[in-house]
């Protein structure tokens, strides 16, 4: 009978030691709910602990928490319609005021929803497109922009800084998403803007223009290649002609040189003996001749004369 009783005992030990014993995570707290109310304060000390066997464990995380909400067509100040992809970091700051107005961390989402997408979509209305993409130490240097135009253009202004950017609006936005979270028991760390891009209508008239712009560009690039390529054609025919001209000076002075040396010798060569020079220069004109040439001559002509002398006595 002892044995019966004590077995019932280390039964119900048992039992009581599997439903009464919980053990808790360092990245847990918990709080002890009995009959759907908490009881006592928050668990936060990780190890062992005991409970009543009726009563509940509710487990909260305590680490950082990201949530990620959806890409959201909003329009800007200039009624830009632009896509804003958003991502906030938060964590169960108060357990009890959490697991009363959230339940929880599926609770807390939706409700992180309305508020952080409310904020965003009033803050991206209110601001200008150049205050949400630029950074408020954003600057250009016109030297290095390819375009050099675009810097005189009325609708662009690449000089003049952000009043807001992209760092301090994402601090409104996290200021005024803060004043909602003490009574959901939630601690919001940070709000950032993962990603900003146009709707797929307003892209496309965007690569559109971009197209154009740089088509432009591209045309003033060849004309201007163009007009440079004339230039250096014009320049490269005129020192053509120089040259050849220069050439031709320099030929005709030679050839002048050399004719005036030709009849100094020639007139040497006269000088020297007349009558040879003139038969040779006789014999040089009836050099010409080719063949079935018929030449007509005077009986009292010299070349007639040599012509008979050579000839063979009979």
């Amino acid at each position: 009978m002892k044995r019966i009783i004590l077995g019932i005992l280390l039964a119900l030990a048992l039992l009581l030691a599997v439903t009464g014993l919980y053990t808790l995570d360092e990245a847990e707290q918990a709080i002890i709910v009995q009959f759907g109310e908490p009881r006592g304060d928050v668990v936060t000390r990780p190890g062992l602990h005991w409970k009543l066997p009726y009563q509940e464990v509710r487990r909260f995380d305590r680490r950082l928490l990201v949530w990620d909400g959806d890409v959201t067509q909003i329009p800007t100040l200039g009624r830009e319609f632009i896509l804003v992809d958003t991502t906030a970091r938060w964590r169960i700051a108060e357990p009890l005021q959490f697991m009363r107005s959230v339940r929880d961390e599926r609770g807390a989402r939706t409700r992180l929803d309305d508020i952080i997408d409310s904020v965003v979509r009033d803050m991206v209305s209110s601001t200008e497109l150049e205050e949400i993409i630029r950074s408020r130490d954003w600057s250009v240097d016109l030297e290095e922009v390819d375009d050099p135009t675009l810097a005189e253009r009325e609708d662009v202004d690449l000089v003049q800084r952000p009043k807001l950017g992209r760092e301090l609006l994402e601090q409104e936005i996290l200021q005024r998403a803060r004043r909602l979270m003490p009574e959901l028991g939630i601690e919001l760390a940070d709000v950032r803007v993962k990603r900003v891009n146009y709707i797929d209508s307003v892209r496309r008239q965007v690569e559109n223009r971009m197209i154009a712009e740089r088509q432009s560009i591209a045309e003033r690039f060849r004309a201007e290649g163009q007009g440079r390529s004339q230039e250096i054609l014009g320049e490269m025919e005129r020192e053509l002609r120089r040259i050849s001209s220069e050439a031709e000076r320099r030929a005709e002075e030679i050839r002048g040189r050399a004719d005036a040396e030709a009849t100094r010798v020639y007139g040497e060569a006269f000088g020297a003996d007349p009558e040879f020079y003139a038969f040779f220069r006789t014999l040089e004109s009836y050099g010409t001749l080719r063949e079935n040439t018929m030449l007509l001559l005077r009986a009292d002509s010299d070349f007639f004369r040599a012509i008979e002398d050579l000839r063979p006595a009979p």
